[in-house]
């Protein structure tokens, strides 16, 4: 990551700087949590694409920062929702924000960071990027109501697994991108091409995530493995492993789906590996892969498109 954000460091660096200033409040909680969470690092991947995609477009000015700061705000907000919803207690190696300060606090402070963001938006004074925000912000919420909707459905077909990831993960890394472009003042075809850049990469993103729950490594993912089989979560592993396993398997899944356990996450484990479901998924994730590639062959070659290259070959080689 540390290569690739070298393409737009001084400008990575003042978005991390802008996210900091943005974080200030009267009321003590709400800094608080928010520097909790936001110190917690991660990959600042979604902001690192809305920078990426301006200097790939020759681009890569003061309006673009403010717009990746908008999108990791958002991208926070819905990490502290998520948390509360899914109950989980650990991510990025140390206690959730629900965890250490209470349900209520996250949620309200999920709300701040929302609010904040749409108050930057306002700033950029562009009336395309707010109503394609204000769009994909109600899309990730629908999102989330779907996938709790889902919870525990053992029927959910690989389609309707799709529509949640989409809507839930890949729209927003797509409305980077698509914003990014709009910033820049290019044609609405080479915007609808960086949002579909955007929603391959996240899709592809999402189901190497999926895998890694079932064989990723606890201490690099900073989570726990099978922590979505406990919150009954039907990723694509378990719905083509339902859908090729033997009978003693369906069986196995369907359990572990419905009561939303992960008592048995050794056998869903050998399940999983013995239908080839992992392999599987992973190629789906190459197909998204690829489709991105393609939309990345038509941008100006440069240290930015090689490296936006390099994210997209790391959303589905990675082991968290």
């Amino acid at each position: 990551m540390q290569d690739i954000r070298s393409a737009v460091a001084a400008e990575f660096q003042q978005v991390n700087e802008l996210i900091i200033d943005q974080l200030h409040s009267d009321v003590d909680m709400v800094e608080n949590i928010g520097h909790y969470i936001v110190d917690a690092g991660g990959k600042r991947l979604r902001p690192l694409l809305v920078l990426l995609t301006a200097a790939s477009l020759d681009s890569c000015h003061a309006q673009a920062i403010k717009f990746a700061a908008v999108i990791e705000f958002i991208h926070t907000a819905t990490l502290l929702h998520d948390d509360v919803v899914d109950i989980s207690s650990l991510r990025r190696g140390r206690p959730t924000a629900n965890a250490e300060f209470g349900n209520a606090p996250s949620v309200l402070v999920g709300d701040f960071l929302y609010t904040r963001a749409f108050q930057l938006m306002v700033q950029l004074g562009d009336m395309d990027i707010l109503r394609h925000m204000a769009d994909t912000t109600n899309t990730i919420a629908e999102g989330e109501v779907l996938q709790l909707v889902r919870a525990g459905d053992a029927k959910t077909t690989q389609a309707q697994y799709l529509d949640v990831i989409t809507r839930k993960t890949a729209i927003l890394f797509a409305a980077g991108c698509y914003g990014a472009a709009t910033l820049c003042g290019v044609d609405e075809r080479t915007r609808q091409n960086m949002h579909d850049f955007g929603l391959n990469l996240g899709i592809a993103f999402q189901m190497i995530d999926d895998v890694l729950d079932y064989e990723g490594d606890p201490a690099a993912m900073g989570k726990n493995v099978g922590d979505d089989l406990n919150e009954g979560k039907p990723t694509l592993p378990l719905i083509y492993t339902l859908q090729n396993g033997n009978k003693e398997e369906q069986a196995l899944i369907t359990r572990a789906i419905t009561e939303k356990t992960a008592d048995d996450i050794a056998d869903v484990l050998a399940a999983v590996q013995r239908c080839g479901a992992l392999d599987y998924t992973r190629q789906r994730a190459q197909h998204y892969h690829d489709q991105a590639m393609v939309v990345l062959e038509g941008l100006p070659a440069g240290p930015a498109r090689d490296a936006l290259a390099q994210i997209t070959a790391l959303s589905i080689h990675r082991d968290h």
